[in-house]
């Protein structure tokens, strides 16, 4: 998907050669709807472009749609403008197809009720751009692990499936006792030829839950302080749903949105119900006249260094200034960990998968040994 402003043609282009590093850094959905993050990185960035351009929005999507080269992407654009030319907001549009998130629709709502769509627009363009580099930061971390943990998997299946059953009759012939090690390993061979199937049920079935009841309040504010306890990860976690809490409150303070009204907007934003119950509280305690900055130093899930900068703002008056202060520094904070994250689990799983496949190798050979002692 890519457009060229001033001289819009199609261009018939060799296709391109495929590499490992290509393959690695495309996107792939197995339970997706095909619009990727890297499309909407593209389509937001170019329908910004139009935009700025003094190109407006019903042509901006006419152009894109002319760009398009796969029919899902372009069936999809043709919808969009389809339901503006029925008289529904862009917004609206957004929030009818499945595609897009209620991220989205609340910001391209308020892009389109301040007159600020450009810059929303292109906003949209950098969150997913991120969004869009951190995935490729821990797929590219992962794969080296991934394809030597299920290369082992194949080797441990096979050696349990056929060789420690061997070993097993063998010793059995002549009545020799297998080593400790390798008696544990026959048992987990047994009981996962017995209970595979259960394991797989098992699961499926957690699976399915999960997608079932994640909407439900029970379930959310389980999963979301659950995800907060967990170590490294947890504060990780953490750090992203801020970012993206400072990065809606900098969207509507740049858009002069009252900061009472942005808390109330942000809550439908942001997913995650820790946060989200934090800023519901937070708006009642505004409302009763409290100070933002104590509102928030209420709540363990806001750093001291929101909540200090906060009080800046407050005494300042530069709420807009202070959010986009804090939203570079998050977002490079978030960006940090991403990489140190996935630096270390790249070598911790590489060393788990060699400790899994040692023992399993150990357990194979011990009972070799001791057979050649008994036989010589």
């Amino acid at each position: 998907m890519g457009i060229k402003i001033g001289h819009i043609s199609k261009k018939k282009e060799g296709k391109p050669k495929a590499s490992m590093e290509n393959i690695l850094k495309k996107e792939i959905n197995f339970f997706g709807n095909g619009f990727s993050n890297k499309k909407k990185e593209q389509f937001y960035s170019e329908l910004s472009v139009l935009l700025k351009s003094g190109v407006n929005l019903k042509h901006s999507l006419d152009i894109i749609i002319e760009s398009q080269s796969k029919s899902k992407d372009k069936t999809l654009m043709e919808k969009l403008n389809l339901a503006i030319l029925e008289g529904s907001s862009f917004a609206a549009a957004l929030q009818s197809e499945k595609s897009f998130t209620p991220y989205e629709y609340h910001a391209m709502k308020i892009g389109e009720q301040t007159g600020q769509l450009a810059f929303v627009t292109n906003d949209l363009a950098e969150y997913y751009k991120r969004r869009n580099e951190q995935k490729r930061q821990i797929t590219s971390s992962l794969t080296y692990p991934v394809i030597v943990l299920f290369t082992a998997f194949l080797v441990v299946f096979f050696m349990l499936k056929y060789v420690v059953p061997m070993f097993e009759d063998i010793f059995e012939q002549n009545k020799v006792e297998l080593p400790f090690l390798t008696r544990v390993i026959v048992k987990f061979s047994h009981l996962l030829e017995q209970n595979g199937l259960v394991f797989l049920l098992a699961i499926g079935a957690l699976v399915i839950g999960i997608r079932f009841f994640r909407k439900r309040l029970w379930f959310r504010k389980f999963g979301g302080e659950l995800i907060l306890k967990l170590p490294v990860l947890g504060s990780y976690a953490r750090k992203v749903y801020l970012t993206r809490f400072i990065h809606t409150m900098m969207l509507l303070t740049n858009s002069k949105i009252p900061v009472i009204n942005g808390l109330s907007m942000v809550r439908k934003m942001v997913d995650f119900y820790p946060l989200q119950n934090s800023l519901k509280q937070v708006e009642a305690d505004i409302l009763r006249g409290e100070r933002m900055s104590i509102s928030f130093s209420k709540h363990k899930i806001f750093d001291k260094k929101i909540i200090a900068l906060l009080k800046v703002a407050e005494e300042t008056n530069q709420t807009e200034f202070i959010f986009q202060r804090l939203y570079e520094q998050y977002s490079k904070d978030v960006e940090y960990q991403s990489q140190t994250i996935t630096n270390v689990l790249n070598p911790l799983l590489t060393l788990m998968v060699g400790f899994i496949v040692g023992v399993i190798l150990i357990a194979m050979y011990l009972p070799m040994f001791k057979l050649s002692s008994v036989i010589g």
